[in-house]
């Protein structure tokens, strides 16, 4: 990898990161890591969120284990390209809450020779491919796919199930609204809820 990017002289690059997997994967924790590193390389960073993610802050990326990064809420996916003007690198954490339009929007600074790195569950409760994450794993140079603990059986878990009765697409929660899930407990599980019946 080091060598393909370094094959073209001094022209600026852009690329596109993907983080996807479940809740309490450590999405957020792996973003803070490389947004931190580029900041210790001096370079400019910009970092959003969906301005609907209030869990810990209003204006930080927080992650489960509480590491914290300044950032700018938006409402809208377009607005990012409003905010981001002499920037080499954006941040983007909850993708799956934008529209469609952050496609548009990752592959618009990339072009630019922006470094975007997106952070964001890759599935729903429902184990549904979840907003735009699939077109950004698509167009992403590189994806790294993280995956949590299984709390039933402690297998690797890529599925976040719900636990609160609710049919929301959207519910912010943690802890004691979803929990990490492998395959096999994921389905056992949604088999034996009727809410996902």
């Amino acid at each position: 990898m080091f060598i393909e990017r370094s094959l073209g002289g001094n022209r600026k690059r852009g690329s596109i990161e993907v983080i996807a997997g479940s809740m309490f994967s450590g999405k957020t924790e792996e973003l803070i890591r490389r947004l931190k590193r580029a900041k210790l390389a001096n370079q400019q960073v910009e970092i959003f969120k969906p301005n609907i993610d209030v869990r810990y802050s209003n204006r930080e990326v927080v992650s489960h284990d509480a590491r914290t990064i300044q950032s700018t809420p938006v409402e809208t996916a377009s607005s990012i390209l409003l905010l981001t003007s002499d920037v080499e690198v954006v941040g983007i954490d909850e993708a799956q809450f934008f529209d469609e339009a952050l496609v548009d929007v990752c592959n618009k600074l990339a072009d630019s020779g922006v470094r975007v790195i997106v952070a964001g569950l890759d599935m729903d409760f429902k184990g549904i491919p979840f907003g735009p994450m699939p077109g950004l794993l698509a167009i992403a140079e590189e994806v790294t796919k993280v995956h949590a603990i299984c709390m039933r059986c402690g297998s690797l878990a890529s599925y976040s199930f719900r636990l609160a009765d609710s049919d929301k697409k959207v519910l912010l929660g943690e802890k004691d609204n979803y929990e990490p899930l492998c395959r096999e407990c994921f389905i056992e599980a949604v088999g034996n809820d009727s809410m996902h019946k």
